[in-house]
């Protein structure tokens, strides 16, 4: 455990538990180091906090290779398989992958198992992983997986004065591969976001976004994102998610940063990023 210190929460910059962390304003914490078995119970209990509408379906499921960790079902009621390691693990990625392809062989199986979680045999599995961190390696492998993949890396905070663990989960996002394996319409990362409102306020956006230089911007659909150049010229991905999306822009120092936009104030916040890295990239 690290040592405890004044922390104030509103400090604490990791987004996924920023709801839950609001609420012990001005207490100490700590990060922690949980086990396999606490992490699981976590993430059981947390799913919510992974992304939203994500419902908790089974856990230690057993296959021929092994028991996988987690079972879920997202807002689109896809079926999610989670694999889960407490430090960073290359090898988890095939581990996953093994699971994934158990489920996926079965998935009408699988379906009528869970019936009461309305899941859609239609619908492409996801595979998570959630681990501390991830090694580069393994980022560069998952972008070139055909199938959709989220990355997830946790903390683990414990407040002074109080027996509970907080678990805090921040996406990682998977890089862009460089070509483009199937033909892709904006039409389709729209149709992927199952909140109406949501989707309307991403296509007020783009069309906002071209509006910032006309016949200069262009939003194009490849295979995982929209990517959004300013005179041939990427300045920004936008990922499409159920019900909210994910901005990729370069910062002020120009590093490349992910920003969730789940709410008008995350946007009001990110916007005025997007345009100063469309500005530098149309003057390249």
């Amino acid at each position: 455990m690290g040592a405890m210190g004044f922390h104030p929460a509103r400090h604490i910059t990791f987004e996924g538990g920023r709801k839950a962390v609001y609420g012990k304003l001005m207490k100490k914490y700590a990060k922690v180091e949980v086990s396999e078995q606490q992490l699981e119970d976590l993430v059981r209990l947390n799913v919510g906090q992974i992304e939203e509408g994500l419902v908790f379906v089974d856990h230690q499921k057993s296959t021929g290779s092994g028991r996988f960790d987690v079972i879920m079902a997202d807002s689109g009621k896809s079926l999610v398989v989670a694999e889960l390691k407490v430090v960073q693990d290359d090898g988890m990625l095939l581990q996953g992958l093994d699971y994934y392809d158990y489920v996926a062989t079965q998935i009408e199986a699988f379906g009528r198992l869970y019936k009461k979680y309305s899941i859609d045999p239609t619908q492409k599995i996801r595979l998570f992983l959630i681990a501390p961190s991830f090694s580069q390696a393994l980022v560069n492998r998952c972008k070139w997986l055909d199938l959709p993949i989220s990355l997830f890396t946790f903390n683990c905070l414990k407040f002074e004065g109080e027996e509970d663990v907080l678990p805090i989960f921040n996406e990682q996002q998977v890089t862009v591969a460089p070509a483009t394996v199937e033909i892709t319409q904006l039409e389709d990362h729209l149709a992927y976001i199952t909140d109406p409102i949501v989707r309307e306020k991403v296509v007020a956006l783009l069309e906002e976004i071209k509006a910032w230089k006309p016949g200069n911007i262009s939003a194009d659909a490849i295979q995982y994102a929209i990517s959004l150049k300013a005179n041939g010229r990427v300045f920004a991905y936008l990922y499409a998610r159920r019900k909210y999306y994910q901005i990729a822009t370069y910062d002020s120092e120009d590093e490349w940063t992910d920003y969730p936009i789940k709410t008008d104030d995350d946007l009001a916040k990110v916007k005025p990023i997007v345009k100063a890295s469309m500005e530098r990239k149309s003057k390249n």
